[in-house]
């Protein structure tokens, strides 16, 4: 089987993409990825037998929805163009699309019209997204745009996977059928997720956050519980891994309040470089706001973080309610910084409570392991290619 994953991501920091397509490749499928580059420019490389082609750079200084809109639909136009070109030399079996945004299923239309099956995987709703994101009203013209493109896209694919299980029924009840929609959650790859042993032996106490830096992910109240508490913890210390337009705003914010030597904003790694990073953490973070988009955001940076045996604090979101109990992760109400540096100052004194809830994540984990759940996703894909071929 010939399968192209498209995405306007960066694939090596691309859980989700990334996870796809080296399963496929494991089994013995050939597959290609067109993604973004960073500032080195477009190449082309081999990486775990995927086959990646790098054809627009990106540097997350978007100011405004005109320059969003621009980026993606310069990438539209060179991915279509690219894949059509392709496709004539290799012939896809099937084309693997990830949105954001969602009309770039109809950059596939070559492949589909030459008998390839597309899958639209909407890792974020795009109209939720962009009216969170430029802070646009519920009934604004931009989002009853955005709800008709998703629409569009979703009957122009043969299926639809979405990123979580709320996501979907939101999905049902307004853009896709009951048969033609599938959740599948962003599950940790356990060969990169897995416990290799820590190695810091400095004495300090370290919370992290991974992850996008928007403002919807809530890291400066991150920043700011920790203000609260920095007498009370001397030795506790912010780590931040990630891009996006909030970096600035956060160091920015770190000196403001003090914290310039205890507050570390670095760029993002790549998911294999971030997980022992990851491992060697105290304590996850995970502060997303809850007042709009990131109530029903799924972070799969808290599978992550249990799978490597690292306690978590979570902001109580619908999404994180909906998967996880008080037993599993220590929950937060969301957007007050207050609860939240009252839960990191339990948990950085309350050794017992901490090594308690790793304890308990490590079963609940096991289930929420990749290597368990792909044949939903390998079945899906060879029941559409099957289809094709009837």
């Amino acid at each position: 089987m010939h399968v192209c994953m498209l995405a306007y991501t960066f694939y090596e920091f691309d859980n989700r993409v990334r996870r796809y397509a080296e399963t496929l490749a494991r089994r013995g499928d050939k597959v290609d990825v067109i993604a973004l580059s960073g500032k080195s420019g477009p190449k082309v490389e081999i990486i775990n037998n995927v086959r990646l082609f790098e054809i627009q750079t990106r540097e997350r200084n978007e100011t405004g929805r005109f320059s969003y809109l621009f980026r993606h639909l310069r990438f539209f136009w060179r991915s279509m163009f690219f894949l059509a070109i392709k496709d004539m030399k290799d012939h896809y079996d099937l084309v693997h699309v990830h949105s954001v945004p969602d009309f770039e299923v109809f950059a596939a239309w070559f492949p589909k019209a030459r008998g390839a099956k597309l899958i639209l995987d909407i890792h974020d709703l795009v109209p939720e997204f962009y009216a969170s994101k430029f802070r646009a009203g519920p009934d604004s013209r931009l989002k009853r745009l955005l709800l008709l493109v998703e629409r569009m896209s979703a009957r122009f694919a043969d299926h639809v996977i979405a990123a979580n299980h709320l996501w979907r029924d939101r999905l049902l009840a307004r853009s896709v059928k009951d048969a033609k929609c599938t959740a599948i959650l962003n599950y940790p790859d356990g060969s990169i997720f897995c416990r290799r042993g820590r190695t810091r032996t400095d004495g300090k106490f370290i919370m992290m956050y991974p992850g996008t830096l928007n403002h919807h992910q809530g890291v400066d109240l991150a920043i700011r519980a920790l203000a609260r508490i920095k007498d009370q913890a001397p030795q506790a210390e912010l780590h931040i891994y990630g891009g996006g337009n909030e970096a600035g705003n956060l160091r920015k914010l770190a000196g403001e309040l003090g914290l310039a030597e205890r507050v570390r904003v670095n760029d993002a790694v790549s998911i294999v470089e971030v997980a022992p990073i990851m491992e060697n953490a105290d304590l996850g973070i995970v502060p997303k706001r809850t007042d709009g988009f990131g109530n029903e955001a799924f972070s799969t940076k808290v599978l992550e973080f249990m799978a490597l045996g690292v306690p978590v604090v979570v902001s109580d979101s619908a999404v994180d309610r909906y998967y996880f109990t008080d037993r599993l992760v220590t929950f937060f109400k969301g957007n007050d910084e207050a609860h939240l540096a009252q839960c990191v100052l339990e948990m950085i004194q309350d050794t017992a409570k901490r090594e308690a809830q790793v304890k308990r994540a490590d079963d609940f984990v096991r289930a929420f392991d990749w290597d368990l759940r792909k044949s939903e996703y390998l079945g899906l894909v060879d029941t559409l290619v099957q289809s094709a071929k009837d």
